[in-house]
């Protein structure tokens, strides 16, 4: 079985799981490899159902844009921690320069996970996030074009951008909706508390 295969397996295994941590990777994957770097995985629907990030979980939402598809993953963000009890803290920006200064600013606040929301966080965070690589990050609704180990995208049709200058594909507002958007966030940390980082989870 080739290293697709196994992270699903992976994927479908933490959902069964209630309080999975960072490490619990080899556990999950049966001994068997981890996914190779920047591999593209596509987990089985619901697989991410039930994991829950463990007590004192903090993390950091980065928004770049008040357009509707950033507005929903956004949103979507704000209720995981809701629903988690995760302490979140949101920092804004309206450009790149203001997405490297939140950044800059996330790295005081000791969070276990910097999350990007949509395609205004990715040609920064493409060249922040390698100089950061104790830091995990997870990027929704778009994707790195060369993610390095501690970033974990998630995309799915409709929101699959990759940079400027390296992709055409734009957000379509219509394929982010809350549900979708939910969908994301919750696959996303899920295989990040898994240890599956480095990678992009593909959604359908």
């Amino acid at each position: 079985m080739g290293p697709v295969g196994l992270a699903a397996i992976a994927l479908l295994l933490a959902g069964c799981a209630t309080t999975p941590s960072a490490g619990s990777a080899e556990a999950l994957l049966g001994g068997g490899p981890s996914p190779s770097p920047e591999a593209t995985v596509e987990p089985p629907a619901g697989s991410w159902n039930g994991v829950t990030p463990p007590e004192g979980y903090r993390a950091v939402l980065v928004v770049a844009g008040d357009d509707p598809a950033t507005t929903t993953i956004a949103a979507a963000v704000e209720g995981w921690a809701v629903d988690h009890e995760v302490e979140i803290d949101r920092l804004d920006a309206d450009d790149d320069t203001q997405v490297l200064a939140r950044l800059e600013e996330a790295d005081g606040l000791d969070a276990d996970l910097v999350i990007g929301a949509g395609a205004g966080v990715v040609d920064e965070f493409s060249y922040a996030t390698a100089q950061r690589l104790d830091q995990q990050f997870l990027v929704v609704g778009a994707q790195l074009g060369e993610p390095t180990r501690n970033v974990t995208a998630v995309v799915w049709p409709g929101a699959t951008f990759r940079g400027t200058g390296i992709t055409d594909d734009e957000q379509d507002a219509a394929a982010v909706t809350p549900e979708a958007a939910g969908d994301a966030v919750d696959a996303g940390v899920a295989s990040v508390l898994a240890g599956l980082t480095g990678i992009v989870l593909a959604l359908p």
